[in-house]
């Protein structure tokens, strides 16, 4: 059984740089063929997908946030990383981490993390 565990800080000032940790159980982060994405949720808004670092470690990263972001990856702790730069208000939001696979352009996703609640406030 595969387990997704997201940490960080709860409060982020505006103008800082969001890093949250997903930490992964039961599975290697680098077993093809898996991605390991970022997906968000403000409130009252859809889910949004951020971006996603595959097994070998290359990334794919939403055009919406492509120029603030990086998903590094620790291999020795199994975890990966979401790094937000130059955060805002509205990037108040649930922030989840999740495994996927990718079939000609379609994520679809098995296990998710338990989403972690951002406030970007003063």
């Amino acid at each position: 059984q595969v387990q997704l565990q997201v940490s960080g800080p709860g409060l982020v000032k505006p103008s800082q740089t969001l890093s949250l940790t997903c930490t992964v159980s039961g599975g290697s982060i680098t077993t093809s063929p898996y991605f390991w994405s970022w997906i968000r949720q403000p409130p009252g808004k859809a889910k949004e997908w951020m971006g996603a670092m595959s097994y070998s470690g290359s990334t794919y990263i939403s055009s919406s946030v492509k120029s603030r972001t990086s998903i590094p990856r620790d291999t020795s702790k199994n975890q990966f990383i979401l790094q937000l730069s130059s955060v805002t208000p509205e990037d108040t939001a649930v922030y989840y981490c999740a495994r996927c696979t990718i079939v000609a352009g379609i994520r679809t996703y098995d296990y998710w993390g338990q989403g972690t609640q951002v406030t970007v406030s003063s």
